[in-house]
């Protein structure tokens, strides 16, 4: 099926969000979509799929113009859309979910979950998809989860399928896997509209690129242009995708962690007797796949989540055990995984949410009472030091594009004395620019000698930010390596490797990865 986009406009209020987009999506194609947040990707795309209408231009599908009134139009016309923040009812099985919306009955009017039970099995085989149509949602991992979307849409019979930023939430291995399944898709005749801004995403499975900025396409390219002038077109100015990070001279022990044992509200040992040190003046990346104990082990150090035991010391006074409140207020800013649950209120105002751990003391409070002046030059002050991009200090903090929210949360968190900087995947979901920025604050916290703990999930922001790195697996240290290590040594401890294993693997075989229980290695290896 071939779709075309002719002189698409959008408006809101006085913001054009669409100008003029012209776009063609040929059969059987990757046609990736790429430009910072907030460059008018998803509007184009909630265009196309029914949520919104565009104020001009016309959608085009095999040369007949179409007119889409909601998404049951775009989906009848052999349109489906993945959406970033997935639409699936968490409580409902597979099954539930895929027939929801399109309900197909049997005899007296009875839903035929059967049939759907089949088509989900059928397509599941077809594409290795491996999902259990009697899974309830909320129990699958996120991988999985997208690939219930996908089926959605291909139980609907989608030709054109829209990815929204959909490996914003996956690991390297998921990534890796949606890859295989977009080839797939493709070799079968969809096409596939694929919206990010990850510029190695972009060149492993495009096969044309249009590039947006400012709500308006500003060129084509292939995918063998390089990611320095993929960044540079997306953003408009020469873009350093390298970090310069300089060297470090590491000083004192500040935060050292001994014994950290979690136990979660299921008794499940969750991260199991860690230990490390982190120094004045050094970033430690702890690395890893997603789900092996990272997110518990800072919420421990944060005095959140489960049942903790051990020692959490900071410049000498122990932490764990103590509230959040008391955490905070010892030195420690925390920038959360996910920004818009953990990091901000979404209803309180950028100015607000810049004094969310604040509000209540000198200058912004005197007594019980609020100083409203100081709340507002304060957070006229950090939007221009932080290249907050908002309509005003008092823009709701959840109209706001995710870079311009994580923006506001290193903000909050980076403009007080700190003792301990922790920061949970501080890039995803980010554009190049935004990813820049927040890179070159983190350094500069390190070289103002505060002791920076990062968990990311990213090898190569790993390498990039890092003096050392400690990689975590099912919950327990693997080791802890110079930052400078390869990436293939860093993949195979993320599978449960060794220091040493993964060096030595890594050298017999440079691109090969693998897990040690799972035919990782040659026979007689781990």
């Amino acid at each position: 099926m071939k779709l075309e986009l002719r002189g698409i406009t959008k408006r809101f209020g006085t913001l054009v969000a669409n100008d003029d987009i012209r776009l063609t999506v040929e059969p059987g194609e990757v046609h990736c979509l790429l430009g910072e947040n907030g460059a008018g990707k998803s509007t184009l795309m909630n265009v196309l799929y029914g949520l919104s209408a565009a104020d001009a231009g016309e959608i085009v599908v095999d040369d007949e113009p179409v007119s889409f009134s909601g998404p049951a139009d775009a989906m009848a016309a052999g349109i489906g859309m993945v959406h970033q923040h997935f639409m699936l009812v968490p409580v409902f099985t597979v099954a539930e979910n895929v027939m929801l919306g399109a309900e197909q009955t049997r005899g007296a009017g009875l839903l035929d979950v059967e049939a759907t039970r089949a088509r989900i099995r059928e397509i599941s085989e077809q594409y290795g998809f491996d999902v259990d149509p009697d899974a309830v949602v909320e129990h699958l991992p996120v991988g999985v989860q997208q690939r219930v979307e996908i089926i959605k849409a291909l139980v609907r019979d989608a030709h054109v399928l829209i990815l929204d930023e959909p490996t914003a939430v996956l690991t390297p291995q998921e990534t890796d896997e949606l890859m295989g399944i977009m080839r797939q898709l493709t070799a079968n005749g969809t096409s596939i509209v694929f919206i990010t801004h990850k510029l190695r995403e972009v060149k492993a499975i495009a096969d044309r690129i249009t590039v947006m900025r400012l709500g308006r396409v500003v060129g084509q390219a292939q995918p063998e242009s390089t990611e320095s002038e993929l960044a540079s077109l997306m953003v408009g100015r020469p873009v350093s995708l390298v970090v310069d990070a300089g060297t470090s001279e590491p000083g004192e022990v500040v935060l050292a962690v001994r014994g950290l044992t979690v136990v979660d509200d299921r008794d499940q040992l969750v991260v199991d007797d860690v230990s490390f040190d982190v120094r004045a003046g050094e970033v430690l990346v702890v690395a890893g796949v997603q789900g092996n104990g990272q997110t518990e082990l800072t919420e421990a150090l944060l005095g959140l989540g489960g049942r903790a035991s051990g020692s959490v010391r900071l410049a000498g006074t122990e932490l764990l055990g103590r509230p959040v409140r008391d955490v905070l207020r010892a030195g420690v800013g925390f920038v959360p995984e996910d920004r818009r649950t953990d990091g901000l209120v979404g209803q309180f105002t950028v100015a607000e949410n810049l004094v969310l751990d604040l509000y209540d003391r000198s200058p912004f409070a005197r007594g019980p009472m609020l100083r409203h002046s100081r709340i507002r030059s304060n957070a006229a002050e950090r939007v221009g030091e932080f290249d907050i991009r908002a309509g005003s200090i008092d823009t709701l903090a959840s109209t706001l594009s995710g870079g311009n929210q994580q923006k506001v949360v290193l903000a909050r968190e980076l403009s007080r004395p700190l003792k301990l900087l922790v920061a949970t995947q501080p890039t995803r979901g980010l554009d190049v620019g935004s990813i820049e920025f927040v890179h070159r604050r983190i350094i500069a916290e390190r070289d103002n000698r505060t002791p920076v703990l990062i968990v990311s999930t990213e090898l190569d922001e790993a390498g990039a930010l890092a003096d050392r790195i400690l990689v975590m697996y099912r919950g327990s240290v693997v080791g802890i390596v110079p930052g400078d290590t390869e990436r293939d040594v860093l993949g195979l401890m993320t599978a449960g490797y060794a220091p040493e294993q993964a060096f030595e693997q890594a050298a017999r075989h440079p691109t090969r990865t693998g897990h040690p229980e799972h035919g990782g290695g040659d026979e007689g290896e781990p």
